[in-house]
């Protein structure tokens, strides 16, 4: 039995005016639906399953999944879900929303941040009947998705936290995503079409062999191995003080080619163009406009990129809030050496409890901030 639920869609007409028929998202929920609602998507490769390389393992594989983001939710921590109605929506393409693995159209469609959040927003609307968000978070690509609700849906949400992620996908960040794709076409014997494309004069990928899928996805984790961590994470050789592995090799086998090697290639192509496509002002009213969209943004915003992130180093952060209405965005920054990992998936303490605290104060701040206009609102009333 599934540990989440799913939410039909029906013909779902995408940005690209492309159809994905009989569509649908999974997501999973905490709670009470009359607390303050916060909507905190999946990242990229959350919640992802081979179900064909695996199948022996697919209940454990699912179990696992489910729990990627459950990392920050508990009662001590900022998403409290006793104070909290705590939504987790994934993204097309993880393997539990509608999916290559799952889904019988050929060839599965692009897929954008706006096609995610807009099926998001009619979850949240016409299924859970809210009719505004708390705060929308998260990170990596759930932090992508948080700037595509701020400017998709501005009147939507009171507050957003975007975490080690962007409102676009760097050129460095392509670059990154453009490597890591053609690994996967590689072990078929294909090439990339360029930066949110697929492969040249192939439309449907067709059938994975396990030997295309063991090469591509070895492959994938190792050359995903020197973008997670940062230099200085290597140099302190956490992969043995933390992960306890004896070598940089029995690390790159035992964490990267597994963790690569339990996902499922085409879904991870899906949510890679995605990413790689990622841009919140390609959308009206902006029409690319990157600057707008930034000013656009009504919801109190608290950017929060690692200071060894590679991906998405705080540079791009600090050009977001540079052009945000005055008063809007704040920046902070992660003191880490985790790179990219200091902001998911939940393996640093020391990181979780910085992400935790500063998203209490935010909270906390935002309430008292509320609760003054409110008396305010009452004082101008005797």
């Amino acid at each position: 039995m599934s540990d989440y639920e799913t939410f039909k869609l029906g013909d779902w007409k995408l940005q690209s005016g492309a159809t994905l028929p009989d569509a649908w998202i999974a997501y999973k929920t905490f709670g009470d639906p009359k607390s303050p609602a916060i909507v905190y998507p999946t990242w990229y490769s959350g919640c992802t399953i081979n179900s064909n390389y695996h199948k022996a393992t697919e209940t454990t594989l699912i179990n696992a999944a489910i729990s990627d983001n459950y990392w920050l939710i508990g009662e001590d921590k900022a998403l409290n879900p006793k104070k909290y109605f705590i939504i987790l929506p994934a993204l097309f393409g993880n393997g539990q929303s509608a999916s290559p693995s799952n889904h019988p159209n050929r060839p599965f469609p692009k897929i954008s941040f706006h096609d995610n959040v807009r099926a998001q927003h009619l979850l949240v609307t016409s299924h859970l009947h809210l009719t505004h968000l708390h705060a929308v978070l998260g990170w990596s690509m759930a932090a992508a998705q948080t700037y595509q609700w701020a400017t998709q849906y501005p009147d939507f949400l009171d507050l957003a936290v975007p975490f080690c992620g962007s409102a676009r996908t760097s050129a460095h960040n392509q670059i990154f995503l453009e490597g890591q794709k053609s690994y996967l076409l590689a072990a078929k014997g294909l090439v990339s079409g360029g930066s949110g494309e697929g492969a040249v004069g192939v439309e449907d990928l067709g059938e994975w062999s396990e030997k295309e899928r063991e090469v591509g996805m070895k492959a994938f984790g190792r050359g995903y191995a020197g973008w997670g961590f940062s230099g200085a994470w290597y140099r302190e050789r956490l992969f043995e003080k933390h992960y306890g592995f004896k070598d940089l090799e029995s690390f790159m086998k035992g964490f990267w080619e597994g963790w690569a090697t339990s996902k499922d290639p085409e879904n991870m192509l899906t949510m890679l163009l995605t990413w790689q496509s990622g841009d919140c002002s390609l959308q009206e009213p902006y029409r690319g406009d990157f600057e707008l969209a930034m000013r656009s943004i009504k919801a109190k915003t608290l950017v929060l990129p690692a200071k060894t992130d590679m991906y998405f180093p705080p540079e791009d952060s600090e050009y977001e809030v540079k052009n945000m209405a005055p008063g809007v965005g704040k920046l902070d920054v992660f003191p880490s050496i985790w790179g990219h990992w200091a902001g998911g998936p939940g393996d640093s303490k020391e990181d979780v409890d910085w992400l935790d605290a500063k998203l209490k104060d935010f909270f906390e701040q935002h309430e008292k901030t509320k609760l003054g206009k409110g008396n305010l609102k009452k004082i101008a009333e005797l």
